[in-house]
């Protein structure tokens, strides 16, 4: 996939309306009340907003929020966030009260430059999620026959949705600041990394990181397997997992991937050590025994003392680090030790670190290195296919440099 797409900074906004793709989906107060509980989503969103104001734009922004399923859910409706980006801006935001309807049309038909416009939820309307071309049409129409399409929800770009593909076919597309980032940073470790590259792969499953290690086994140095998708790496090789999370039917993929490796001369590191527990809980027995002889009864919840030195011990020398899903349990602060010590690591590294967003996100800035990582990544879903090779819809959707 080419990840050299041209961006607001490579072409002419001023005077012109502006489609910008944003990720607003925030989380909210579950009370109803409209609160949002974190801003981080539309904050990321300002140096784009701000640039395109700057350069007299006039600026049509649009999101989706949850999962209405083209239901109009008044609790998932965008008027919080108009709410909270007219504070962050300092100036008004408009909200349409529709997304392609008479509202949105005429307010958008008055927009001046140095303005910025808001819609309501993409995923009020079905069209959305099927990329209906219609939908797509009416969307990319609001920005008029001289307007641009700037995709800046990196959360999204891996759906082949109308606000994320489909407006490309009618408007010229670009990125913004945002997915810049994210394709120069995470394109240009997977593409020429500063060596040795050591890839960390946590999670709960085997199964949903399965293109990720194949993909990262043809072009890392290290790969680190961690979290409850190891006890599948230890069961396929004869050990005992006990009542550990456990695909069996993955077991003869997990031999497949330690062959390849073999093969490729990577190294891969799988726990030799395990912290197991009695019971899924936070305040459960623990022992640390072998990943390969977890008792009957107990399963594994962290990886041992023994593996995270040498898991540490990998990082310490690397040229990248990319890292996604969490070692252990990390919610259960009695097994958050092996994902700490990572972090930790990581934050202590000259490497480049990336953080392939999700779990690892949250882990990292919980526990305060967020600001120590090279790159954050904005998108979980669309970060793990990214590492998957996979041709990915919204970023193709743009003009080539």
């Amino acid at each position: 996939m080419n990840y050299n797409k041209k961006t607001v900074t490579d072409i002419d906004v001023a005077g012109k309306k502006v489609l910008l793709r944003c990720d607003f989906n925030v989380p909210m107060a579950k009370d109803g009340s409209g609160v949002i509980t974190d801003d981080k989503r539309i904050r990321a969103a300002l140096p784009t907003i701000q640039y395109l104001l700057e350069q007299n734009a006039a600026v049509i922004a649009c999101s989706h929020m949850g999962k209405p399923k083209g239901e109009w859910k008044p609790e998932l409706s965008m008027k919080p966030v108009a709410a909270r980006l007219s504070e962050l801006l300092g100036k008004e935001v408009i909200l349409a009260k529709d997304i392609v309807g008479e509202d949105a049309q005429a307010k958008a038909a008055a927009l001046q430059p140095g303005q910025i416009l808001l819609l309501e939820n993409l995923r009020y309307d079905k069209g959305e999620t099927k990329n209906n071309p219609e939908f797509a049409k009416a969307l990319a129409d609001l920005a008029g026959p001289e307007g641009v399409y700037v995709s800046d929800a990196f959360g999204t770009v891996h759906r082949a949705h109308a606000s994320t593909a489909g407006v490309a076919a009618y408007l010229p597309a670009v990125s913004g600041f945002l997915i810049q980032k994210e394709l120069e940073i995470i394109g240009g470790a997977l593409a020429a990394p500063k060596r040795p590259l050591v890839a960390i792969l946590g999670g709960s499953k085997v199964s949903s990181k399965i293109g990720v290690i194949n993909n990262l086994l043809e072009i890392a140095d290290t790969v680190i397997i961690g979290g409850g998708m190891a006890y599948t790496f230890a069961a396929a090789q004869g050990g005992k997992v006990g009542d550990s999370l456990l695909e069996a039917d993955w077991e003869q993929y997990s031999l497949d991937m330690i062959k390849k490796a073999e093969e490729k001369g990577v190294k891969l590191l799988l726990p030799t050590d395990t912290v197991a527990a009695n019971a899924f809980a936070p305040d459960a027995d623990s022992q640390v025994v072998p990943t390969g002889a977890i008792p009957d009864g107990w399963q594994g919840l962290d990886i041992g003392p023994e593996t995270t030195k040498a898991y540490c011990d990998a990082v310490a020398d690397a040229g990248t680090v990319i890292w996604n899903g969490p070692m252990g349990v990390f919610e259960f602060e009695k097994f958050a030790a092996g994902t700490k010590a990572v972090a930790e690591a990581l934050s202590k590294t000259d490497a480049i670190t990336i953080i392939g967003g999700g779990d690892s996100a949250a882990a990292v800035q919980q526990l305060g290195y967020a600001d120590k990582m090279t790159h954050i990544s904005t998108g979980g879903g669309a970060s793990l296919e990214f590492m998957e090779g996979k041709e990915l819809p919204g970023v193709a959707a743009l003009l080539d440099k």
